[in-house]
């Protein structure tokens, strides 16, 4: 009763099976395979295989990976039996879908009669979701060294450079109260008023390039700085409403939030020709949740060529994926945009937030 149910399922894998099967014998001739392996395969090779043509697996065969290559014939796998070949990388041309990779196993299975397994399974989706948590994680490290080298180099403007003007313009105002001549004096009330123009720009520079009030305070500090930055240096109003209720957050979701905001206004600020923007930032039960918007002259969202480089959109995109969250842009000519970043909190903070 157990070999005929042995025998059962395993006539039942044989023919259910996702896995193409094949079965050859001592000289690599065809004797067998399941309808999983005829599906990938050309008609023309499923001929030659089943006229037992001398290597008429070959028709279909692109090669194999081995220590030296990805795809080779030399050491061809039915040709040396007493090679392990139980787990290994083959390609084959198939049917309607052009050359695929698949993990084989070719072995012996009956040692008396030489007859051997070939057994198949498609690679296609194992590489895909490889591929893609390569790009992603290859994306994320981008990023964060990215904000790394910003926050060097913003603490460096800071914290030399910056000093090293505040001392300079300390030593040029205790030249004043010296004997000097009227005409030195004018001089160095024109140089101090260029150091003074400079200090500010390696302020701003500094500020932008990563603003220490983000690691320090937490976004809705952060937030308030740069927009009243924004206000005084380009004169575009922003309506900023955070109910927050002092929440902090990982560093990740903190800057990804500061970075997508940043760039949508800077984005109305160039493109959207509008004097004021509204920005929304608050709490769910569920989520962190960003909404800029502005009634500007709107653009086409589907347009093959986007307004300026096209970056911007496609950056703000790149952060949200690296936190698992949501971003939508709705935009309609003639009446505005509307950008919506929605971050799961329960999947991506590593830490509760807690109100500080």
């Amino acid at each position: 009763m157990e070999n005929k149910q042995m025998n059962e399922l395993m006539e039942r894998l044989f023919y259910e099976s996702s896995e193409a099967i094949f079965f050859f014998n001592r000289h690599n001739q065809l004797i067998n395979m399941n309808p999983a392996a005829e599906e990938i395969l050309d008609p023309y090779v499923k001929e030659n295989l089943l006229a037992k043509v001398d290597k008429g697996f070959c028709l279909t065969c692109r090669g194999f990976t081995n220590e030296k290559e990805e795809m080779t014939c030399e050491g061809c796998f039915m040709g040396n039996p007493n090679q392990d070949f139980t787990s290994f990388q083959v390609f084959l041309d198939t049917r309607g879908k052009g050359v695929i990779p698949y993990i084989a196993t070719y072995q012996i299975i009956d040692k008396q009669r030489g007859i051997k397994v070939f057994m198949l399974r498609n690679l296609t989706r194992h590489n895909q979701v490889k591929e893609s948590f390569y790009k992603s994680n290859l994306m994320q490290r981008t990023i964060n060294a990215q904000e790394n080298e910003r926050k060097r180099i913003s603490r460096e403007l800071h914290d030399s450079i910056a000093q090293e003007l505040i001392s300079s313009l300390v030593e040029l105002r205790v030249l004043m109260y010296m004997d000097i001549s009227t005409e030195v004096r004018d001089k160095i009330v024109e140089t101090e008023a260029s150091l003074n123009r400079l200090l500010e720009e390696v302020r701003n520079l500094s500020v932008e390039l990563r603003p220490a009030l983000l690691d320090d305070l937490g976004l809705e500090a952060a937030f308030r700085t740069h927009f009243k930055w924004i206000e005084k240096n380009y004169g575009l109003l922003v309506h900023f409403n955070a109910e927050m209720q002092g929440a902090r957050f990982n560093s990740e979701i903190e800057t990804v939030v500061y970075r997508i905001c940043q760039e949508a206004v800077f984005n109305a600020l160039k493109y959207a020709r509008v004097d004021e923007v509204k920005i929304r930032l608050f709490l769910t039960k569920d989520n962190l949740e960003l909404i800029v918007e502005d009634e500007g002259i709107g653009f086409n969202i589907d347009a093959k060529e986007a307004q300026g480089t096209g970056l911007g959109l496609f950056g703000m995109h790149e952060r949200a994926e690296l936190v698992g969250a949501n971003l939508s842009i709705q935009s309609v000519i003639g009446k505005g945009t509307i950008i919506h970043l929605a971050i799961p909190l329960s999947k991506k903070v590593s830490k509760e937030w807690s109100t500080i």
